[in-house]
């Protein structure tokens, strides 16, 4: 394999043409933080962790940040060796080799697919939700189809943003992430206010035990409150996937990427210590949507605030998490992994034009179909996401350790940061994938049942094996035969990074990668 360089380039992009320095520390970190959707995620999970474990969740939220901080380091050490966008692909190609390298880029991919869907479910309802009332058209929210034809054109929306470069969509999610911390914010101090004038719903004294983590009743309660609190920390990786359009590509990213994960268990244990302490457990157990139940009653007319945030929570995700899957895609075809178009970079733009395109009618035709058969499949497709998230983290942080290997104890630094934070973080997702798949197999787990087995499972694992599946046939196409080989991506190939003006690389055969 030979390497050269194409100087017909216009010098403004990377090495795979992508934008460069386009986002600084606070660009790279609202990034990180606008793909979790905090507002968004709280939604989701806050109610379910509350029946599993009561009072313990304020803790639960801490024990499941754990192995999501261990594992940002294992991104930060592999950032600064390799500031690749193709992240957890390129990382485990080089560690491990090409096969299992390519499946860990289809997790990132199918993860983001996955969620894009319910993404633009949430979006859709709560903009009804919001509107409706205002155009007498509440009943807007109950009709499927115009809750899916709004989602879908939203989805579109933040694909055409996404299109367009990472620099507007930066400017977008200042605006959009403000929103969501504004609401937060506000939602703890009227908590405060509303507990010191004594017109709480259910006034529950914070206890030290809340944050005990030898004080959960059962294992069973406590295993599944880790599982669903995982979920609202996926996404932070995002700046990561945006690495090369960083001003400094191999230290801002994991910068970024720590403060991200520290800011957002802030927030979380925040706002969960509030509910609690204003309406308490018998008021939150199994509530789908703690702020929609708490909206009137602590926000008065100011409600509306709620479901606004709500609504661009699921907005913003759905921008942020369009950018690292495209891009993912980006850097698997321009080391053969995946055919060559989706190495395109729109030559205006510097945006991975093509794959963003392809991400986006994916997930679109992925939403409309499992909203078409039954919201319910759409609904178990996100409890399956735990188990792609657990999956291609845990891997990163395997690739961290066996790609460091042979400097792990040269100081302190490497032993805690290559070696043991990355593989107790990788351990702990290990253990969560384990568990989970063997709980998702009782047909009671979700709202479907195939195959005799939960839908969550069917869904979850069906999808990573899916993967095996395709790559076992692009592996069949000439095309692909330089990456399978690993002639086109291994451990000593140099990768495309922005110091370098765009270069091309060229297998052995001549083809270009």
């Amino acid at each position: 394999m030979t390497t050269t360089r194409n100087d017909a380039g216009s010098g403004t992009g990377s090495g795979k043409g992508l934008a460069k320095g386009q986002l600084g520390l606070f660009g790279s970190t609202v990034m990180g933080l606008a793909s979790t959707a905090p507002v968004y995620s709280l939604v989701a999970t806050l109610g379910f962790v509350i029946a599993e474990v009561g009072t313990q969740a304020p803790i639960a939220f801490i024990l499941a940040f754990v192995p999501m901080f261990f594992i940002a380091f294992a991104y930060r050490e592999l950032n600064r060796a390799i500031p690749d966008c193709g992240t957890t692909f390129t990382w485990s190609t080089k560690a491990f080799g090409p096969w299992i390298g390519w499946i860990g880029g289809w997790g990132v991919a199918v993860a983001g697919i996955i969620v894009l869907g319910n993404l633009a479910q949430i979006a859709g309802l709560y903009f009804w939700y919001l509107v409706g009332p205002l155009l007498g058209l509440e009943a807007f929210a109950e009709e499927t189809w115009i809750v899916t034809l709004t989602g879908a054109i939203f989805l579109a929306a933040m694909v055409y943003v996404s299109y367009r470069g990472v620099e507007i969509g930066e400017r977008l999610q200042n605006v959009l992430l403000g929103v969501q911390y504004l609401a937060l914010v506000l939602f703890v101090v009227f908590v405060v206010v509303a507990l010191a004038n004594g017109t709480s719903v259910e006034a529950t004294p914070v206890s030290a035990g809340w944050f005990n983590p030898f004080g959960f009743e059962s294992f069973e309660g406590f295993t599944a409150a880790i599982l669903l609190a995982l979920f609202i920390y996926w996404g932070w990786d995002t700046c990561l996937a945006l690495n090369e359009e960083t001003k400094d590509p191999k230290r801002i990213p994991g910068r970024a990427a720590l403060i991200s994960t520290v800011v957002l268990v802030i927030t979380y244990v925040a706002v969960t210590v509030a509910a609690l302490a204003y309406a308490g457990v018998d008021h939150l157990n199994e509530v789908d949507d703690v702020f929609f139940v708490l909206k009137d009653a602590l926000f008065g007319p100011w409600a509306w605030l709620l479901v606004l945030a709500v609504m661009i929570s699921a907005i913003s995700s759905t921008q942020t998490t369009i950018l690292p899957t495209a891009r993912g895609t980006l850097s698997m075809a321009v080391y053969r992994a995946l055919p060559a178009r989706f190495a395109r970079v729109h030559p205006r733009f510097h945006t991975p034009g093509f794959a963003t395109l392809v991400m986006g009618i994916v997930a679109t035709v992925f939403y409309v179909g499992m909203t078409a058969i039954s919201e319910n499949f759409l609904a178990d497709s996100i409890y399956s996401l735990g188990l792609a998230i657990a999956f291609y983290y845990g891997l990163t942080g395997y690739a961290c350790v066996w790609y460091f290997r042979r400097e792990l104890f040269a100081n302190a630094h490497n032993v805690f940061f290559k070696f043991l934070f990355p593989l107790l973080g990788a351990l702990i997702l290990t253990g969560a994938f384990v568990k989970s798949s063997i709980d998702m197999l009782d047909p009671d787990y979700g709202y479907t049942v195939l195959l005799g087995v939960g839908g969550v499972f069917v869904i979850g694992i069906g999808s990573l094996l899916l993967g095996v599946v395709l790559m076992v046939v692009w592996a069949l196409f000439h095309q692909s035969r330089p990456f399978f080989r690993g002639e086109s991506l291994n451990r000593d190939t140099e990768v495309l990074v922005p110091e370098d003006d765009h270069v091309v690389i060229r297998s052995v055969d001549g083809g270009r990668a």
